[in-house]
């Protein structure tokens, strides 16, 4: 599948991306819902080339484990 293709999986929206701060805000996707106490719901936010990346691991952790892969279930951020 091509780069494009995995990205257009996710739905974009402005944010900061977790690993990127020093971009600003640019378009991420959401990736993980933290929780901390007293702050209420926190989304953790991906931009498209960390989004690539943990789409590459999940790939290959997959042929390593001879399991399926399909793209598109990073974090599966919950509501």
């Amino acid at each position: 599948m091509e780069r494009q293709q995995i990205l257009d999986l996710y739905e974009w929206d402005d944010g900061v991306c977790f690993r990127h701060p020093g971009m600003g805000v640019i378009p991420t996707t959401p990736v993980k819902a933290l929780h901390p106490r007293d702050v209420g719901r926190r989304e953790v936010r991906a931009c498209e080339d960390c989004v690539i990346g943990m789409e590459d691991i999940r790939r290959e952790a997959a042929a390593r484990a001879g399991s399926m892969y399909e793209p598109g279930h990073i974090g599966e951020c919950d509501e």
